[in-house]
């Protein structure tokens, strides 16, 4: 009976949780899922509140951005699209017969392939940690087609899909990430790769949370790539290491802060719902969110022009990038930066309070003095 009641207790919170997000998406609104690409950029940046809370409700931020005036070029084109999706079908047509090859297995019958079908995403999840037990119990090979892995974020669970899972004989689980790029003479473009890398330790972080359960089984922390050959259409493969990605998703997830309090600091009725609201409603419902904008977002989300014009707009020093950001410590204006290398009152206060980063701005303004001068006397 107690155990039924904390069940009882446990699921509740999760149940207002899901209901105060759908508010916030709107009741009519389909929740846009938050795949792998998403989470990584979202670890890649986890002091967003904004882009933690949209990405948890579901809300469609490429429908929300150009709503707001500012669509974003961020994402896959179609044809992209449509080109990786035949790749990915032939390396695994027939059975998966050129994945098996890379995999240096011959004969297709020597792999068990599960059927991982189930009803609604919390099925496919069980269906797929069952399979995953199932082979590490069997001892041998076993091929995963798109199974579907959950991992909580910001207590918050979100499904996963990679192209493949190959589980092998002595109980090892890699991951491999299919993509339509190509591998020339042996290496890929190296912003393409970590991109997959970064892609590829969700779901080694997603996996590595079954085989904690799991006995004999362990995650390799080596993902197979797998990319056309120089420029053909041929399959080839290369290990890419995802250690150092996987530590560093894991202590960025761990820092973004709960969804369920950034919901709460909200105000009552706040919406985002891109079907009904306007313009107008719609910018003071994102504006309600604080944002950690840096540079690095134009390539990542789909609010990150909305979100740089309202930085600059501030004056903001995070529009010249993180690291200018952590040089200039308690500056945190394009303003106040200038009036400390001017000596305006208040830069002189903070200045009789011995503060380094107002000295080092004046050293650079007088550096740049010296340096004008330079060059107009020449």
């Amino acid at each position: 009976m107690s155990e039924s009641l904390a069940s009882g207790a446990h699921r509740a919170p999760q149940t207002t949780l899901r209901h105060k997000l759908a508010e916030l998406r709107g009741p009519a609104v389909v929740p846009r899922p938050m795949d792998a690409r998403a989470l990584a950029a979202l670890a890649a940046n986890p002091g967003c509140r904004r882009r933690a809370l949209l990405d948890g409700a579901g809300v469609d931020k490429t429908v929300l951005a150009s709503k707001l005036g500012s669509p974003a070029a961020y994402g896959q084109s179609q044809f992209a699209i449509m080109r990786g999706n035949a790749f990915e079908a032939k390396v695994k047509a027939d059975g998966g017969r050129e994945l098996l090859r890379l995999l240096g297995i011959d004969d297709a019958a020597e792999v068990h392939v599960p059927d991982l079908a189930a009803a609604g995403p919390e099925g496919r999840a069980a269906r797929t940690s069952l399979a995953l037990r199932e082979a590490a119990e069997a001892g041998a090979w076993t091929l995963l087609d798109h199974p579907l892995l959950a991992l909580e974020v910001a207590g918050s669970p979100v499904f996963l899909e990679p192209d493949a899972v190959v589980v092998r004989p002595d109980g090892r689980w890699t991951v491999v990430e299919i993509k339509s790029f190509p591998m020339i003479d042996g290496s890929a473009d190296a912003a393409k790769v970590g991109a997959a890398a970064r892609q590829a330790a969700v779901y080694v972080l997603a996996l590595e949370r079954i085989a904690a359960v799991t006995e004999g089984a362990r995650v390799a922390h080596s993902v197979l790539l797998v990319c056309p050959k120089d420029f053909s259409n041929l399959p080839t493969a290369s290990a890419v290491d995802v250690r150092k990605q996987v530590a560093v998703t894991r202590r960025q997830l761990a820092r973004l802060t709960r969804i369920e309090d950034i919901a709460a600091a909200l105000p009552e009725g706040l919406t985002f719902d891109v079907e009904t609201c306007s313009a107008e409603q719609l910018t003071e419902a994102v504006e309600a969110v604080p944002h950690a904008y840096a540079p690095e977002c134009l390539a990542a989300c789909e609010l990150a022009f909305h979100c740089r014009e309202r930085a600059r707009c501030a004056g903001a020093v995070e529009v010249l990038g993180r690291s200018v950001r952590g040089e200039l410590g308690g500056l945190t204006t394009i303003g106040a930066v200038l009036e400390a290398a001017r000596g305006s009152v208040g830069a002189e206060a903070a200045d009789e309070a011995e503060d380094p980063t107002v000295t080092a701005v004046r050293r650079a303004r007088a550096l740049r003095a010296e340096a004008l001068e330079a060059v107009a006397c020449r």
